[in-house]
C-alpha cells in the first residue's frame, strides 16, 4: 500500500486500469478498501474489489482492482500524513512479504511511504529495504547465495546499486570499506545472474572521488579501500573494473562496457538513473529470499488526490517484478 495519504492509490488504480487486459501482470494491493473507493472516485474508475485471498485476483482483476481489505482505518486526507496511519502501512508491508515467502504471490511491489511518518509511529529501520531485509533474515537463501539486502536503481538501460544508502555525504565516506564494496558486489553478481539472466556479468566500480581519485591526490579511498576490494573480488572470479571516474562512468558509450555499476553513495546512483528515466525508474531490491520491487519515486504529497500523479514508475515496478519472478523459476 505504501503511504495511503500520498500516491500510492491513485497510482495503484491507474497501474490496474493499464494492465487490466493484461493476464500476467495480475496484482492485488493489501490495504483498507476505503482507501481505494475514494481514490477510484476521484479519478473516475471503477470501484475495488474487497478479495479474502490471494489466489482470487485473477478471478478479479480484469473488471476491478482486487483489495485485500485491512479493515477501517483512521481518516485519511490526501497530501496529509499521518502517524496515525503507520499500522496500516507496516501491516501491509508484512502481510506481502509473508505471501510471498510462503509462495503464494510471486513478487512483492511497495509503494512509497515516508520514513519521517513511521519514526514518529516507532520504527525502527532506516526504510523500506533494510525492513524487508529483516522481515526474510530468518529465510535461508539458496545454497551458496550471498544474502543482502542490496538497493538497484534501474532505468534507462542502467543498473546502478549502492554500496551506502540513507547517510549523510559525510557519514558515507566514512562508513565505505572494503568488505562492504566486496560483499555487495557479490550480492549484485549472483542477482544479475538469477534475476536478470545475465550469465557472465560485467560489473563496474564508481570511485568516490573527483577522478577516481586521481591516483591519491584527490583522495585516498581509491587507492586504500575501492582498487583493493576489485583485486578480491576479481580472484574471487568476478568481472569488475577498479574505481572509475564517476563523471565519465554513465554516458552511452560508457554503459556498453557493463551491465551494472556499484555506486558509492546514495546520489550518485540515483542521479543518472532519475536523468535517463525520471518516470520509469525502479528500485530493486537484491538478495533477499523473495523477489522486491519499488517505483523510483516518495510519496508526493503535495500532489496527492489530485488525479496529477504518473503511474509509469509503477506500472514499470510490476513488470520488472514479473520479470524477475520469471527469470527465478527458470534459474
Amino acid at each position: 500500500m505504501g503511504d495511503p495519504a500520498g500516491i500510492g492509490p491513485e497510482i495503484t488504480l491507474k497501474a490496474w486500469d493499464h494492465l487490466k487486459t493484461t493476464s500476467e501482470h495480475q496484482f492485488a494491493v493489501i490495504g483498507p478498501l476505503s482507501v481505494y473507493e475514494d481514490a477510484a472516485k476521484n479519478l473516475g474508475l471503477c470501484g475495488p474489489l474487497a478479495i479474502t485471498a490471494i489466489d482470487q485476483t485473477a478471478k478479479v482483476f480484469g473488471i476491478a482492482l482486487p483489495v485485500i481489505d485491512q479493515g477501517r482505518t483512521s481518516e485519511i486526507t490526501p497530501g496529509h500524513p499521518s502517524s496515525a496511519h503507520a499500522q496500516h502501512i507496516t501491516r501491509s508491508i508484512e502481510h506481502g512479504t509473508q505471501l510471498c515467502l510462503r509462495g503464494d504471490a510471486a513478487a512483492l511491489v511497495t509503494c512509497p511511504i515516508a520514513k519521517e511518518v513511521l519514526y514518529r509511529a516507532g520504527f525502527s529501520h532506516p526504510g523500506h529495504t533494510e525492513y524487508l531485509g529483516a522481515l526474510t533474515e530468518n529465510t535461508a537463501m539458496m545454497t551458496g547465495e550471498p544474502r543482502g539486502p542490496v538497493m538497484m536503481l534501474a532505468g534507462g538501460g542502467l543498473r546502478v546499486a549502492l554500496a551506502t544508502v540513507h547517510l549523510p555525504l559525510k557519514d558515507a565516506a566514512a562508513r565505505l570499506s572494503a568488505d562492504t564494496i566486496v560483499h555487495t558486489t557479490k550480492v549484485m553478481h549472483a542477482a544479475l545472474k538469477k534475476d536478470f539472466g545475465i550469465a557472465a556479468p560485467r560489473i563496474a566500480l564508481a570511485g568516490l572521488n573527483p577522478h577516481a581519485g586521481e591516483g591519491g591526490a584527490l583522495g585516498a579511498e581509491e587507492t586504500e579501500i575501492i582498487n583493493p576490494a576489485a583485486k578480491a573480488l576479481r580472484d574471487f572470479g568476478i568481472d569488475v573494473t577498479d574505481a572509475q571516474p564517476a563523471d565519465t562512468l554513465f554516458h552511452a558509450q560508457a554503459r556498453k562496457g557493463y551491465d551494472a555499476v556499484l555506486a558509492m553513495y546514495h546520489d550518485q546512483g540515483l542521479i543518472p538513473v532519475k536523468t535517463l528515466d525520471f518516470h520509469g525508474g525502479v528500485n530493486i531490491t537484491l538478495g533477499l529470499p523473495i523477489v522486491r520491487t519499488s517505483p523510483d519515486h516518495g510519496t508526493a504529497f503535495a500532489i496527492a488526490g489530485q488525479g496529477r500523479a504518473n503511474p509509469e514508475s509503477l506500472i514499470a515496478a510490476i513488470t520488472a517484478a514479473r520479470d524477475i519472478s520469471t527469470s527465478r523459476h527458470h534459474a
